[in-house]
């Protein structure tokens, strides 16, 4: 399999594991009618999606160490099929929590092991530039996600949300079998996982990079959380909560096509970071101002902008001291910064504030990108 095609399945899986959290957001409301749970009980389900998949990721990232990246990958995406089969069938709320979560725990197949892919193919200055392009193309998800999300929940309720990921989880498994290479070094060691978390735990510029990602992620997956009830309130429909992430994707995507832009041209990716993060605190400021209005999306663009711009350069240079332990590394990585985006999505769903939420997370992300400590020497 040449680069390129390589490049578009990764693009593929990736979005999957996008796409399988941000479909749920629409279907929010549906799920907090037919279970009968409040509004802050239906958004704990993207919570414990997120707890999840932290333990997925590091399973996953793991066992690809050991076993290889192919078979790993299909098997997460089988297991994410069988757990939506499951939520199609369960009749309470705690069983669909239970199905969530274990379909959460396979979808993170998508994320850790397909960055591992890439970073096995792919080093320096051009791992940079492939980041770039999957930012790009990962805009796109949240667009797809909520539009198609709003459509199925609209015609089939919840359950056609699940019917669609389950057709696409198949439809990616049938793919991989057919065209993913097993791309693990012939000599990779199996880096002992406590000894690499010992590392990485002690490894500030390790943090720094979990605390960017986290509060990034936060600030996006929190207008996913809280967006339907606020549109609710506002008397909006979800129909057009659906259509909102056509906007939101336009401004993630023109932020990571600018970043791709600035690197070409010389901009360091630290500069840009630190550029993402103040454009996200005048879009959560503007967001305040406009809370009772249904124009808050429009600096919500601005948000995801951030968003498009900072996360292809936290992603790609964060490992760069891990090259010989790259499965336990990113395992261990997306562990750190999906637990902390798990737990900061729990409080959203308490706190139920959306502005204050940007504000906080914008504000954290310029504290970190001024901080740049340097990675602890390693013996």
């Amino acid at each position: 399999m040449n680069r390129k095609n390589l490049l578009v399945l990764a693009v593929a899986l990736l979005m999957f594991a996008q796409i399988a959290q941000t479909l749920y957001s629409p279907a929010l409301s549906d799920i907090s009618e037919a279970f009968a749970v409040t509004p802050q009980a239906a958004a704990q389900t993207l919570s414990v999606y997120f707890l999840a998949f932290a333990l997925g990721v590091v399973v996953w990232g793991r066992v690809s160490d050991r076993w290889g990246r192919r078979p790993v990958m299909l098997t997460g995406l089988m297991l994410y099929a069988v757990a939506t089969c499951l939520a199609l069938s369960v009749q309470t709320f705690n069983g669909l929590l239970i199905a969530q979560a274990l379909a959460a725990f396979g979808a993170a197949v998508g994320s850790v092991v397909t960055q591992t892919v890439v970073r096995d193919c792919f080093s320096g200055a051009q791992l940079a530039q492939v980041f770039s392009v999957i930012g790009i193309a990962l805009a796109a998800s949240p667009a797809i996600a909520l539009f198609t999300g709003a459509s199925l929940v609209q015609h089939f309720g919840y359950r056609g949300m699940l019917g669609c990921l389950l057709l696409l989880s198949l439809t990616l498994w049938a793919w991989c079998w057919r065209a993913l290479p097993e791309t693990r070094p012939a000599a990779a060691c199996v880096a002992p996982l406590f000894g690499t978390l010992g590392l990485m735990l002690k490894d500030p510029a390790l943090w720094r990079s979990v605390g960017l990602v986290a509060a990034f992620n936060i600030a996006l997956f929190s207008y996913y959380s809280l967006g339907p009830f606020i549109f609710q309130r506002l008397g909006l429909s979800a129909e057009q909560f659906g259509y909102s992430g056509a906007g939101l994707a336009l401004g993630s995507g023109l932020g990571a096509w600018l970043n791709k832009r600035l690197l070409k041209r010389g901009i360091g990716s630290e500069t840009l970071v630190l550029t993402a993060a103040a454009v996200a605190l005048l879009g959560g400021f503007l967001v305040m101002l406009l809370r009772d209005s249904g124009w808050f999306v429009l600096p919500m663009l601005l948000v995801v902008l951030a968003f498009g711009m900072a996360i292809p350069n936290v992603l790609g240079s964060a490992l760069l001291a891990y090259r010989d332990r790259l499965g336990t590394a990113g395992a261990l990585f997306g562990l750190m910064y999906y637990l902390v985006i798990g737990a900061g999505l729990m409080l959203v769903a308490w706190v139920q504030s959306l502005e204050w939420t940007l504000l906080v997370c914008a504000l954290a992300a310029l504290w970190l990108g001024y901080v740049r400590p340097v990675a602890p020497l390693r013996s």
